[in-house]
């Protein structure tokens, strides 16, 4: 951890809103309708962390043929109606985020107005707008550090002094790039301690939980 923590930087999906279960499900039942056959916990595995256009030129790939035209917006609009209907924040992140007296702000692969969106479906978008950063703001998302390094600079931050909080091993991944502190958290409806491994495999300084252990190991003299 830096001797001292200038600025937090927090994924939103999984991280802020339990939104990863829900997206999966989606996008399962959207390629499964187009003959392309996968269930909520293949995307799960395959899809957490990175853009929809990583997401869609993977899928591609795979299957040899392009997606469907419209199908990425068709995908958008049932998350969209989903996330109004189911949308839950992570379960203690709202006294976390009143307790926590360092800057913040949100760097994730979701499009802008994904972000905007489940931040304002769960309440939380008042703590952190209008330091809300997408994987549109850079030329490479995540594993790349490219949007940590954007966000740290747009804060005013040196990377050494950011701390990261994550759930994907490509999340990790890009805060490890950037040359920050990263926790990997795995307390969302997608994640539990079957993510522990990964992602200490990908880098993290320390895994944990239960979001209300944040303030705690943000405060902890550990390493850089």
């Amino acid at each position: 951890m830096p001797r001292s923590v200038e600025l937090v930087i927090l994924d939103c999906d999984g991280v802020l809103v339990d939104s990863e279960p829900i997206a999966a499900r989606v996008m399962a039942e959207a390629l499964s309708e187009i003959g392309y056959p996968v269930t909520a916990a293949d995307c799960i595995d395959r899809y957490t962390g990175i853009s929809m256009a990583a997401v869609t030129a993977m899928i591609e790939d795979d299957w040899g043929r392009p997606l469907p035209e419209g199908f990425v917006d068709e995908v958008r609009r049932r998350d969209f109606d989903a996330f109004a209907a189911e949308l839950k924040p992570i379960a203690g992140i709202e006294s976390v985020l009143d307790g926590l007296k360092i800057a913040k702000c949100v760097a994730s692969s979701g499009a802008p107005e994904k972000i905007r969106l489940t931040l304002t479906v769960t309440g939380l978008i008042w703590h952190f707008e209008p330091h809300l950063f997408s994987a549109r703001d850079v030329a490479h998302g995540k594993p790349a550090g490219d949007l940590f390094l954007y966000a740290a600079r747009e804060m005013g931050a040196k990377p050494e002094s950011c701390v990261v909080i994550e759930d994907s091993g490509a999340g990790v991944q890009a805060g490890r790039a950037a040359g920050m502190c990263v926790l990997g958290f795995t307390g969302g409806g997608h994640a539990g301690p079957r993510m522990t491994a990964p992602l200490e495999e990908a880098g993290a300084d320390a895994v944990f939980d239960h979001m209300e252990d944040l303030v705690s190991l943000i405060g902890r003299p550990i390493r850089l």
